[in-house]
């Protein structure tokens, strides 16, 4: 009869896990975990700030989706300036550029930007809080597309995740005349609410399209290449998103929409610059992430700056923050540990250590 081994203790499995951390600390230069450290604050900081800010531009007096949604696209030149140096110094060459690719590009450039319109209706109508809680449903989408279009795997913990996570958005639905502000009408939260929504799955299509372009496009994930792939994209939404904004006549219209912001002309431009830096520091943010750590840290990372957005939302901005919303925020978390707890043993997914190149 063949011995089982023994099962192993509370004190054994912390040993272990140590001596992995450790390992994994060693194992890489102390550079890298100086540039995680940091890429990992920028997430946790730039997305709740963009998401604030946004809140704060709508609340203060502004009026067009269009400025918003051209702001989270805006600072794609910053992606650009850091290829330069690569390109200049590093005898890194540009990704050649076909015509499968440049079509991949047009098309998740015009998502995107539809993408970050939808959210700026969420913004609009909905408190910071609530608008982050409802857009971690991106999590399913990316979960439900990356298994329909990529074939990633889904086991019963990111099933499970999916449904606690649904449940989350059903009890702050439930809750909505809690934290609907005075000025919104019933039909303006409830639309809020679907874009919010809709944004979401658009997001988590754009994931599973943009792991796609890599899979039979681009093949190596390098950092330049994942860069290169964020700047078109970026320069593509942005073009699409300014267009929509010259034509929706918005830009013609900010001169007098300062006027009439809430602290002044100066601050109106403020919130929008400091839009444009917070959105594209966090999408530099979490490219890095990805690339130093893995797509489960950036999960893990993802989960943690909702809470971060929601107190910052009550505690800066004075958002409502009821019971049930309280309550929501606890399972939209579990949601998020069950997934990255399914997600860490498909390595497969994840980046190589053959495919991390410069």
């Amino acid at each position: 009869m063949e011995d089982h081994p023994q099962p192993q203790t509370m004190w054994q499995k912390i040993s272990t896990y140590r001596t992995m951390v450790y390992d994994a600390y060693i194992s890489k230069p102390t550079s890298h975990w100086i540039l995680l450290l940091l890429s990992s604050a920028s997430m946790l900081v730039a997305f709740p700030a963009s998401s604030l800010f946004s809140r704060i531009y709508f609340a203060n007096g502004g009026k067009s989706k269009w400025i918003m949604s051209w702001a989270a696209v805006a600072g794609w030149p910053i992606a650009a300036l850091i290829l330069v140096p690569m390109y200049l110094f590093l005898g890194i060459h540009p990704t050649p550029l076909d015509l499968r690719l440049a079509i991949s590009y047009v098309v998740l450039g015009f998502l995107s930007a539809a993408d970050n319109l939808m959210y700026a209706y969420a913004y609009a109508y909905l408190p910071a809080s609530t608008a982050a809680l409802v857009a971690s449903t991106s999590l399913v989408f990316s979960a439900f597309f990356g298994f329909v279009l990529v074939r990633n795997r889904i086991n019963a913990s990111v099933i499970n995740s999916v449904v606690v996570i649904t449940a989350a958005m059903v009890i702050v639905a439930l809750d909505s005349n809690s934290d609907r502000y005075r000025h919104v009408t019933n039909r303006q939260y409830a639309m809020g609410f679907l874009w919010d929504i809709l944004g979401s799955a658009l997001h988590g299509l754009i994931f599973a399209l943009s792991e796609l372009v890599f899979l039979r496009l681009l093949g190596t994930r390098s950092f330049h290449v994942v860069l290169e792939q964020q700047v078109m994209v970026s320069l593509i939404g942005f073009a699409f998103t300014t267009v929509g904004t010259v034509v929706s006549g918005d830009f013609g219209r900010m001169k007098s929409e300062a006027a009439g912001f809430a602290g002044g002309e100066s601050w109106y431009y403020q919130v929008i610059v400091w839009a444009v830096l917070t959105f594209q520091i966090g999408i530099l943010g979490s490219t890095a992430v990805v690339f130093l750590g893995s797509t489960v840290l950036a999960g893990v990372l993802n989960a943690i700056r909702v809470p971060i957005t929601n107190i910052a939302a009550v505690v800066l901005l004075n958002d409502p923050m009821s019971g049930f919303k309280i309550i929501s925020l606890v399972i939209t978390f579990w949601g998020f540990g069950s997934y990255i707890y399914g997600s860490y043993p498909m390595k497969g997914n994840n980046i190589s250590p053959q495919q991390e190149t410069l």
